[in-house]
């Protein structure tokens, strides 16, 4: 990933932060037809040096037995992103020398897939991904609210595990820390005014 200077990324902490808020993750894997690219969501665990991804697939999902063994993948998350009009910079009033951009963050993780054929580590992938994401809600669902001989069978007949030891991560924040400090106002302010609320906050973190 190209990475200027000023967007580069490094802290470990940040980077896995990102992939938690935002867990559906592009899986890019070599296949004997080229290039394949999965949508998929990983439940992070903080194992190994910088972390362990796993998930489940659908075994219909040609993911888990056409990758090429032993070659690294690329998962890549994405967090939220904004278009930002050259209208927001202030600059723009002393020379018209704006244009459009495009703020995003991103997270690219480097690894070698693994397929894990187990239906207690599934079930445990499932339980940790679902506890995470229902967290927040006034009456979180649980894995173990379903009847467990409707659960028990898929796991075990239409669902197989995947495994990405991370062993190297490449973040990049491009959210206007090239704009001086009264056009990265006027970003604030356009972004919130179109409600683009949670772009405005990561301009104002990284200023």
């Amino acid at each position: 990933m190209y990475i200027p200077k000023q967007f580069n990324e490094s802290n470990l902490s940040a980077m896995h932060d990102l992939m938690r808020a935002q867990p559906l993750a592009t899986v890019i894997t070599r296949t004997a037809d080229g290039l394949t690219a999965n949508h998929i969501p990983f439940y992070l665990r903080d194992n190994g040096d910088k972390g362990i991804l796993q998930a489940h697939v659908a075994r219909s999902n040609p993911i888990w037995t056409d990758f090429v063994a032993g070659e690294r993948v690329l998962v890549v998350f994405q967090d939220v992103d904004a278009y930002i009009s050259p209208s927001w910079y202030a600059s723009k009033a002393d020379d018209h020398k704006v244009v459009p951009t495009w703020n995003y963050g991103a997270v690219h993780v480097h690894g070698v897939l693994r397929v894990v054929d187990d239906a207690a580590w599934i079930l445990a992938q499932i339980d940790a991904l679902t506890a995470q994401q229902e967290a927040g809600f006034a009456q979180p669902w649980a894995v173990a609210d379903a009847p467990s001989d409707y659960i028990d069978p898929m796991i075990a007949r239409a669902l197989i595990g995947i495994e990405v030891v991370i062993e190297r991560l490449e973040g990049k924040w491009k959210v206007s820390q090239n704009q001086s400090e009264r056009n990265r106002a006027g970003v604030v302010a356009g972004l919130e005014a179109n409600e683009q609320v949670e772009m405005a906050r990561l301009v104002r973190a990284r200023a």
